[in-house]
């Protein structure tokens, strides 16, 4: 099974769709992804989502960033299996269990990889109106790249960096995550 590592864009937001209580009514423009067993990344616009949707059916674990509560329920209408039954390791969620407060990416991802985004989400909408699709596609693709190596970061190091609010000093917290071995019997199932 494949290790995906995903981040989607909207067509839409909040705003247009009435508020967080609608997140389900968000439509996706693009979907990034990189495949550990390819070694590749991949960027889907709207018209391919049935190929995401392959990738989906070819993965052990989901990898992402606020991606249980914003990727994943955008998507489900766009498929006829349920996404949710596939492992999945939301690092957002993993910061906000441990740690007890979100952060956004590009502050985390400076402080542990040395890497920054490239834009922000309301931007990714307008680069969708104004037909920018490869600008999307890249800006997509980036934060790809940077939840991939915050994943790789917790998986050797054991921990991220979090930066305080109003303080220079980061705080040193645990986020493990313990690669699971299908037993012999699960494959026989």
């Amino acid at each position: 099974m494949d290790k995906i590592v995903f981040d989607i864009e909207t067509k839409n937001s909040f705003e247009d769709v009435g508020g967080h209580d609608h997140l389900r009514d968000l439509e996706v423009s693009v979907i990034g992804a990189y495949s550990y067993n390819q070694n590749k990344y991949f960027c889907f616009e709207d018209s391919e989502l049935e190929k995401f949707g392959e990738f989906l059916k070819q993965a052990g674990l989901l990898i992402g960033f606020s991606s249980k509560n914003f990727d994943v329920p955008v998507l489900e209408k766009y498929y006829n299996f349920n996404i949710t039954a596939i492992p999945h390791f939301d690092i957002l969620e993993e910061i906000e269990k441990t740690f007890g407060r979100r952060i956004g990416l590009g502050v985390l991802a400076e402080a542990n990889i040395g890497l920054g985004k490239t834009s922000h989400g309301l931007e990714a909408i307008d680069m969708y109106k104004r037909g920018e699709i490869k600008k999307l596609k890249n800006y997509c693709l980036q934060d790809v790249k940077i939840t991939k190596e915050i994943f790789d970061f917790v998986k050797e190091k054991g921990y991220l960096w979090i930066p305080q609010r109003d303080i220079p000093q980061m705080v040193k917290v645990t986020i493990t995550f313990q690669e699971s071995v299908p037993s012999p019997q699960a494959k026989l199932i």
